[in-house]
């Protein structure tokens, strides 16, 4: 295969991460009806998950403005999280970071990641097989150039975090590849 095919070969999101996708969209309560699948004895999957409640840390979807974010955050924070924009690859705080704790989103606060599920992929980016939970992060498919990939966001607020691939270790073969400067890492305390 040459270079030029590679390049113009039409890139489609894996089955996987349509799959966890989906299952973030569920987690958080965000079904719509196009999701919806009948069960094995008959009753809707998207009204059940449409019953479930919300948790209160997620439901409010925190909208900030523009110019408070534009001081609170640094440049390369606000670059981007607010912009889609990209840390240079080995140049994050997070990347070699070894403590454990939780990353939290740099905007709202909202829990991410786990030091847990942290792997080094060698990317150049923080990289994590697992969110904490499926309902703080929201998917969105884009389409770059003719290359589709999975954007990753907090649900929250709506900040670009990074994006996801399948190409993760196990146990779920996922890797959330996320810019350090739109975490903010909370060391675990003892009681």
């Amino acid at each position: 295969m040459n270079i030029l095919h590679y390049v113009t070969k039409k890139q489609e999101i894996s089955p996987k991460l349509k799959k966890l996708k989906s299952l973030c969209d569920a987690e958080s309560g965000d079904v719509d009806s196009t999701d919806s699948k009948a069960s094995e004895n008959g009753i809707e999957e998207a009204d059940v998950l449409k019953s479930k409640e919300c948790p209160a840390s997620v439901c409010c979807r925190t909208v900030y403005n523009k110019e408070e974010l534009e001081k609170r955050l640094s440049p390369a924070q606000f670059r981007v999280t607010q912009q889609l924009g990209t840390e240079k690859p080995f140049s994050g705080k997070y990347v070699k970071w070894k403590e454990e704790g939780v990353f939290n989103c740099i905007v709202c606060g909202t829990p991410l990641f786990s030091s847990e599920t942290k792997f080094n992929s060698g990317s150049g980016w923080p990289a994590f097989y697992d969110v904490i939970s499926k309902g703080h992060v929201l998917l969105k498919e884009e389409n770059v150039g003719g290359l589709q990939r999975m954007e990753v966001k907090c649900r929250e607020c709506k900040s670009h975090l990074g994006h996801v691939f399948d190409d993760g270790p196990k146990p779920t073969g996922i890797r959330f590849c996320v810019n350090s400067c739109s975490l903010d890492f909370r060391k675990h305390t003892t009681v």
